[in-house]
């Protein structure tokens, strides 16, 4: 059974930190590119980062560029985000994504932003 859990979101102030974890399982996650998506209420899901399936290789939105790092580690099947200075428009629910011939979707992690 495949299974994206998300973990890590919360309530932090602007300009504070989060790191987030995606832990999966039932797939070969080695082989697979991880990205991390987010929504915020009454907006479209978009993509944050992206990471190649070996991490040699990342990509950002540009309104995180310089503030979130992506990694991985797959040893521990599990992909981070790193985020520093955030921002109230870094408020939404944060999905990890698996993509490779098919896509897998976790449940989403909600990290709010706020005085």
């Amino acid at each position: 059974q495949v299974q994206l859990v998300e973990s890590g979101g919360g309530l932090v102030q602007p300009g504070g930190s989060l790191r987030l974890s995606c832990a999966a399982s039932g797939f070969t996650f080695s082989s697979y590119a991880m990205t991390w998506y987010r929504q915020a209420p009454g907006k479209e899901r978009e993509l944050v980062a992206t990471i190649t399936s070996a991490g040699g290789r990342t990509n950002y939105a540009d309104s995180v560029k310089g503030r979130f790092t992506i990694d991985r580690d797959n040893a521990k099947n599990t992909v981070y985000l790193q985020m520093n200075s955030l921002k109230l428009e870094d408020t939404a629910v944060y999905y990890c994504n698996a993509r490779r011939y098919t896509n897998y979707w976790g449940q989403g992690t909600q990290v709010t932003v706020s005085s």
